[in-house]
């Protein structure tokens, strides 16, 4: 049996979304894509329009569980607070929806995508490529995040570890 899981790559300017079918020992791409933001506009408005993006993917593909991207680590406490706010906006949206939200680190993600905590956003857009079998060609890296995200919760829900 197979579970639609949505992961999201959190950010104000662009908010990745990845979407995988996931089966034991298996996902499947369904879809990627980005949000983005006017710059320009008030911080309402931004994440008004994250919410509404996300609102619209989850209306489309029905995912039954989500996962989001933590936090890093940063020096800049305004970006800091703005990707919080932006974070807490995803989340409330998923779950308005009746979704779980799981979260993780972009170390976790990366040592279960990659095999290595440290790599870097080429090689994590690689292997999500190799494992889905599919090319992102230029696809903001935002996007092919989101889809690790995806399929670190597909490969932990079907109990499969790179």
């Amino acid at each position: 049996m197979s579970r639609i899981v949505m992961g999201i790559d959190p950010g104000l300017n662009c908010t990745g979304i990845g979407v995988v079918r996931a089966w034991p020992g298996k996902v499947e791409h369904v879809y990627h894509g980005v949000i983005r933001t006017d710059s320009k506009k008030t911080l309402p408005e931004r994440l008004g329009v994250i919410c509404e993006g996300i609102r619209g993917a989850v209306d489309e593909y029905k995912p039954e569980i989500s996962a989001v991207e933590d936090i890093f680590q940063s020096v800049n406490i305004k970006s800091a607070m703005l990707l919080g706010q932006t974070r807490g906006a995803i989340i409330a949206t998923l779950l308005s929806y009746g979704l779980s939200v799981n979260e993780y680190t972009a170390l976790q993600v990366k040592k279960s995508v990659v095999g290595y905590g440290k790599a870097d956003k080429e090689q994590v857009r690689h292997m999500v490529e190799v494992l889905l079998g599919m090319k992102m060609g230029k696809s903001p890296l935002d996007a092919s995040d989101a889809l690790a995200v995806a399929v670190c919760l597909g490969l932990e829900i079907t109990g499969r570890r790179f």
